[in-house]
């Protein structure tokens, strides 16, 4: 099992992937519909089957479902017995239309859904609200003052506003200890447009979010395009159709070789090569609407790719970088 590891320069120690939980959402909110409504006891099971496997934290948000998702998280958690000492939870304000006194304003009804549960990483969920980053940050810093959260982070930020949100964090003592980013084999775009470079540089954590594609990783759409038809939105995107899986098919197959010498699945190898390829600088946050799908996740974290194979994956799904 690959140990744990401490997220940006803060004292919170996390399993190489958590358990991202936008599919917790009941099915309500913006983007409810994008996964199939999950009932309670499909949710203890998940969450269940990866603390076995060793997920230590999760991660989840306010517009997941306008709440949905955290208050289903919490009722798991609380059904299988576990304090907020030996879990940690991340999640997320909603910017959209909205100003940075809603950050303090709205801070209240997440701890109320998570219940007894600590509220250890507060992110900012994208950049477009109505305040500047510094604006945001001052409101975050409020919070960490007055106990209502533990650390700062950021979801979707430039390498730019990274660097503005440090910069004002610091004034106070603080650091920015993660944001949160799309990052794969199939989208690599932070190793080029500077948010890799300034995360390293600056001790800040990346949470890569849809690690495996969207699902594409698993490779069970290329298997049978004809039959296997993607959940939700994914189905118009062109990434499912049949000139996107030709495209991507190079990887796909390159992902499968591994898969079967290692004997684990082609999302196992997938979701290796992102928690190790940058080293301990970058962490996983999967998600699963099937207990099939939670074990496979933490089944990632059992053996290692080599330096020469994460090398392989890198050549083989260089056209991705862009």
């Amino acid at each position: 099992m690959l140990p744990l590891r401490k997220l940006g320069k803060s004292d919170l120690m996390v399993s190489p992937i958590g358990l991202g939980c936008w599919q917790f959402s009941k099915g309500k909110g913006l983007g409810g519909h994008y996964w199939p409504a999950l009932q309670d006891e499909e949710i203890e099971q998940i969450v269940r089957l990866s603390l076995e496997g060793g997920v230590n934290w999760f991660d989840t948000a306010e517009s997941y479902g306008m709440g949905e998702s955290e208050k289903a998280l919490s009722l798991a958690l609380q059904k299988i017995g576990k304090s907020a000492e030996e879990v940690i939870i991340a999640t997320k304000w909603m910017p959209f239309l909205r100003t940075a006194k809603s950050i303090t304003k709205t801070i209240d009804m997440r701890i109320h859904h998570l219940s007894s549960y600590h509220l250890d990483l507060y992110q900012i969920h994208h950049p477009l609200s109505f305040s500047s980053v510094e604006t945001e940050m001052k409101a975050m810093i409020e919070l960490v003052k007055n106990k209502k959260i533990r650390f700062i982070g950021l979801s979707n930020y430039s390498a730019k506003k990274m660097r503005t949100a440090q910069e004002e964090l610091s004034k106070h003592g603080l650091n920015l200890i993660s944001n949160q980013v799309r990052y794969s084999l199939l989208n690599r775009k932070i190793e080029t447009n500077g948010i890799l470079n300034t995360a390293l540089e600056l001790g800040v954590s990346i949470i890569a979010y849809s690690p495996l594609a969207q699902g594409l990783l698993s490779g069970k759409f290329h298997d049978s395009p004809d039959r296997r038809q993607p959940y939700g939105y994914r189905k118009y995107m062109s990434a499912f159709k049949p000139k996107g899986l030709e495209k991507t098919r190079p990887v796909i197959n390159a992902v499968k070789g591994l898969a079967e010498k290692h004997q684990v699945t082609p999302s196992q190898i997938a979701l290796n090569w992102v928690i190790q390829f940058q080293g301990d600088t970058v962490v996983a946050i999967p998600g699963a609407t099937k207990p099939e799908q939670a074990k496979d996740n933490v089944g990632a974290m059992r053996f290692k790719l080599t330096q020469d194979e994460l090398d392989y994956l890198d050549e083989v799904s260089r056209a991705f970088r862009n």
